[in-house]
Order: structure tokens, then C-alpha cells, then sequence
């Protein structure tokens, strides 16, 4: 029986200073350093192929689902029957076929400050975009977050915030705080809700989104945090819903079921009405946590993610 060809090398994505998940390298499909970050495409066997910027892993093709899934469609349920979307980073293009799949979505416009990353997604991730890029209700452009947000107030249902995490170099370092997240308030439309990726929720690596949290609640009426496992990524991953508008966090299983049998294209593999009632009820200790936190990052003391605390 012949044996599976070892991996040219192993990329370790620090989870904790003390806890390191190696990923395996079978291929590097593409390395290149862009105006803004360095950005890796590799083939990582069991999983697909890989998204890594600036040393951190963001992504695979195996397990994307769960992610982009998870981080789209609870807020468009909480809006109902969204038509305009507007997503913040989200290179590989998932985040906007997520979107698609609700059918009366008339226009989505993905913003990404890296167009480089963004091109790179185009030709090597299909199976994550799935041809949304040419969908003719899409526009991308490439430019900075926070400058498209102050020229599109009240244009929005959804809001979704995909950025890569705030490393010290990277570029969206003060892109998780209080006056960033006034201005995508003031970007939606009455009804309408922002979703953040939020960080790790692991007991030792939670701190950022429980503050993340607390942030948003400086801003926004309602906040409410949940999470879901993504393998590659090593930690359950949270996010963060925020609207003006009252979050039903014991949805009906039914009530959703038929809501996205109307008003979707039903193409989902881990979300359904169940899912989110599963999701929208976080343990106890992070609802505790949630409970005790007042800080509030604001751009005068930004979020440090603990990365940055690590060794190079």
C-alpha cells in the first residue's frame, strides 16, 4: 500500500504563547508580499487549500462553510428580508455568496482595502466564491473601510465587518473600535444590524471579544454574542450581532426553517433554524464574562490581539 507523500514543510499558527497548531504545507500555490500584508495560498492536504495573511490562518476550503455560514446568516435572519448588504474585507469572496442566497438581495458591495489579496481569492479559491464576483448586484471596491462607511450613510440592511484580526502591522489594526463602529451604524438603514468576526472565544484567548462586545454596546441598543467551531482555526470562533433593533435570541427552529425556505435559495450545509437557536445561547462562562465587562476600545487604545504578544 503506498503511503501519503509527507508535507515540504508545517505553518504553526499560535493559538496561545504555550499552544501551537501545526497545519501541513503539501504545496505553496502562492507566497507574495502586498502593499499591506504577507499573504500565503497553500495546499493543506485533509482541509483543501489555505488563506494565511500575515502568519495567521483565515481560511480553508474545507471548512469555510462553517465560518461563512455562521457569520452571514444569523443577521440576515435578524433583518428578515435584506436587499442591500455591505461587506467590509472578506477576500475570498465567501462572504458576499453568502449573501446571494437571499433572493430579494438587490445589491452587495464587498470593500476591501488589499485588491491584490482580493485577486489572488478570484483565481484560487473558486469553490469559496463560487462565481459571486461576477454576479451582476455585486460591486467591489478597493478601498479603505472606515473612508467608504463615511460616504454611504443610511444605505444598509446588513452590515458585515470580515476583517483580518488587528495585528500590529496589519492593516486593520483600529478597525475594532467604538467610533468605527459608530460610523456602520450610522451606514445602516432603520431595521438594520452589523455583524463583526469577533476573535477566539477559547477561555484563554477570549478577553478581545468579550470587549468586542462590550464595544458594540457602547454604540449599539443590543449586542449579543455567539460562536461556532471552525477546525483549521483552532479555537471556537465568535461573533458579534448588533442592531438598534431587539435580537431574538430563542428564535423558533420552525419560524426560521420557513422564513429561509421563502426567503432564500435553501443552499446551506450547516445553518437552518435549529443551528441558530443553538448558536444564539453561548455558555455560561462567556455570559458571564460578558456580563463584568466595561472596557470600551476606542482609537486612543485599540484592541491587542494576542498575537502580538508572541515572539517573532
Amino acid at each position: 500500500m503506498s503511503q501519503a507523500k509527507p508535507p515540504i514543510y508545517w505553518i504553526s499558527d499560535y493559538l496561545t504563547p504555550d499552544d501551537v497548531l501545526n497545519h501541513a504545507v503539501h504545496k505553496v500555490i502562492l507566497h507574495k508580499h502586498t502593499q499591506y500584508q504577507e499573504m500565503w495560498i497553500v495546499d493543506c492536504g485533509t482541509y483543501g487549500k489555505g488563506l494565511i495573511l500575515d502568519g495567521i490562518w483565515q481560511s480553508s476550503t474545507g471548512d469555510d462553510f462553517l465560518y461563512h455560514e455562521a457569520l452571514v446568516q444569523p443577521a440576515c435572519v435578524h433583518h428578515g428580508d435584506p436587499k442591500r448588504g455591505l461587506v467590509l474585507g472578506g477576500g475570498e469572496g465567501a462572504t458576499i455568496r453568502e449573501l446571494l442566497k437571499w433572493k430579494n438581495m438587490e445589491r452587495v458591495v464587498m470593500v476591501d482595502l488589499d485588491g491584490e489579496v482580493v485577486e489572488a481569492c478570484k483565481e484560487h479559491f473558486p469553490e469559496m466564491h463560487q462565481g459571486a464576483f461576477d454576479d451582476p448586484r455585486v460591486e467591489l471596491v478597493i478601498q479603505d473601510a472606515v473612508a467608504y462607511l463615511d460616504a454611504s450613510p443610511s444605505q444598509w440592511d446588513v452590515i458585515i465587518s470580515d476583517l483580518t484580526d488587528p495585528t500590529e502591522h496589519g492593516p486593520s489594526f483600529k478597525l475594532f473600535t467604538k467610533e468605527y463602529f459608530a460610523k456602520a451604524q450610522r451606514a445602516l438603514r432603520p431595521g438594520g444590524c452589523f455583524l463583526l468576526q469577533a476573535g477566539p472565544v477559547s477561555p484563554p484567548s477570549m478577553a478581545m471579544h468579550i470587549r468586542l462586545v462590550s464595544t458594540l454596546r457602547a454604540v449599539f441598543k443590543y449586542a449579543h454574542s455567539y460562536h461556532i467551531h471552525v477546525p483549521m482555526l483552532g479555537h471556537p470562533w465568535g461573533f458579534i450581532l448588533a442592531s438598534d433593533s431587539p435580537i431574538n435570541t430563542r428564535p423558533n427552529p420552525e419560524e426560521v426553517d420557513a422564513l429561509l425556505a421563502k426567503n432564500t435559495n435553501g443552499a446551506f450545509k450547516m445553518f437552518d433554524g435549529v443551528t441558530l437557536l443553538g448558536l444564539m445561547n453561548s455558555p455560561k462562562h462567556i455570559r458571564e464574562a460578558i456580563a463584568k465587562e466595561t472596557t470600551v476600545y476606542t482609537l486612543e487604545h485599540p484592541p491587542v490581539f494576542s498575537t502580538q504578544e508572541l515572539p517573532h
